[in-house]
């Protein structure tokens, strides 16, 4: 048996439209054949590996603003699709206000792979272990997506329904992930666990960020994002509510950190068991809810 230690790229046709309404009716009118694609870094992989193979690569960087990074005092920021990760990194705005999205970034794979790397990219992909999703869910990240029909706006909390499965439906390109100014001095982390300190896929992610609130009985609220440990990228309700509706003591902290790990559904697979992923989102969120909570006394 000959095995191709390099297999090449099957052959495909590059399609760059002009605009995101010649982009989506493309995609639409060869739904199952076309796929679009910003830095490619996920799915030139999937193809080279025989994952995908789409008869049409659709281009949808610089398209309307989809290349642009853009900060508001009042509105937030505004992610475009096309955004590599390293330009997020190295934004002034970015580090002074979402210091924990630049942080999440950092963790991604190589420097090199982070020139291509997206975060919209990384989000569409949809993969249990994102490494940004976390971030962008606890920053409360919103979606601008362009359809057929036209703009539209989603919620990064639904936009997830499996390993690479999205609420996408053909001719859907993303074009901005858009989040709002973060709350007053909230403080936040992300623990990525991995079978090395470089580049590897996260065993369990977890993404924590805290900030007092008067609405809270306890004073503060609390907001967790765990990856690699259920089919999406999740937030365990039930931790978020104990934490404000309870005293933060470090006893409230590590019991949230339980219904985190209870909340869970891993797998067992090559890099990890299922015990064991469920053993460190206990023990990497009760770490990430005090390191939070020094932070914020």
């Amino acid at each position: 048996m000959t095995i191709n230690t390099h297999p090449a790229l099957p052959e495909f046709e590059y399609i760059l439209p002009q605009t995101l309404t010649e982009a989506s009716e493309f995609l639409a009118s060869h739904s199952g054949e076309a796929r679009p694609f910003l830095g490619g870094t996920d799915i030139f992989v999937r193809m080279r590996d025989g994952i995908f193979t789409p008869k049409f690569l659709v281009n949808v960087k610089n398209l309307n603003g989809t290349n642009d990074l853009q900060f508001d005092p009042q509105s937030g920021l505004t992610l475009g699709a096309a955004v590599n990760m390293n330009r997020v990194i190295a934004s002034p705005e970015v580090l002074a206000h979402y210091p924990l999205l630049a942080e999440a970034c950092r963790s991604v794979a190589s420097y090199q792979l982070r020139t291509r790397a997206t975060v919209v990219g990384n989000i569409c992909n949809a993969s249990p272990a994102g490494g940004t999703i976390g971030a962008c869910l606890v920053l409360d990240g919103t979606l601008h997506i362009h359809g057929t029909d036209g703009l539209r706006q989603e919620s990064l909390g639904s936009f997830f329904l499996g390993p690479g499965k999205t609420t996408l439906k053909p001719g859907d390109v993303v074009t901005a992930i858009h989040f709002p100014i973060p709350p007053k001095k909230c403080s936040g982390t992300y623990i990525k666990l991995g079978r090395n300190q470089l580049s590897d896929l996260s065993i369990v992610g977890v993404t924590a960020l805290g900030h007092p609130d008067a609405n809270c009985q306890s004073g503060y609220r609390f907001r967790l994002a765990l990856a690699s440990v259920a089919p999406v990228p999740f937030v365990p309700v039930a931790a978020e509510t104990y934490l404000a509706s309870h005293s933060i003591t470090p006893e409230s902290l590590r019991e949230a950190a339980r219904l985190a790990a209870d909340a869970c559904s891993p797998i067992d697979d090559v890099r990890s068991s299922s015990k064991y992923r469920k053993e460190m989102v206990r023990n990497l969120s009760a770490k990430a809810l005090i390191e939070i909570w020094k932070n914020l006394n």
